[in-house]
């Protein structure tokens, strides 16, 4: 069975995120890839409570706050840096089994997508239906 659009969009991040997730958890690295799923800020607490980095005070006060990573943090940002090219790595080899790369794909789609909207071409998909549907011997479309 096919599966459909949706399906799809939301089985690739399942994918990827999953494997590189499970990845960081072999790892010890506890916060996972939550930049790309979540907020920088939910981030950034995961962070301070491992210690990573602490939040500071800015230098105008108020509400700032500066981020700066602890001893432990920069101790771990090699195996940090290690994860993320062996993650760009394998993306590329997930590149090189597909007609087309992957984020050239991506960035395709977003283009055409910017051209005109998904919610603009299922305005125009529904019209086209309503067309159809009117003519000689249809049942009208609602």
């Amino acid at each position: 069975m096919k599966r459909g659009l949706g399906t799809q969009l939301r089985h690739l991040p399942e994918l990827l995120d999953g494997a590189a997730s499970a990845a960081c958890e072999a790892e010890g690295l506890a916060y996972k890839n939550a930049m790309a799923s979540e907020s920088a800020a939910w981030t950034i607490a995961l962070m301070i409570k491992d210690e990573l980095v602490r939040s500071e005070r800015g230098p105008q006060g108020g509400r700032q706050r500066v981020i700066r990573l602890t001893d432990h943090g920069r101790a771990l940002n090699p195996r940090l840096q290690a994860r993320s090219q062996a993650t760009a790595e394998t993306a590329a080899t997930l590149g090189a089994d597909l007609p087309m790369p992957l984020t050239q794909l991506l960035d395709e789609a977003l283009q055409a997508l910017e051209r005109q909207s998904f919610g603009k071409r299922i305005q125009t998909a529904r019209a086209a239906a309503e067309t159809t549907a009117t003519l000689p011997g249809k049942t009208k479309f609602k």
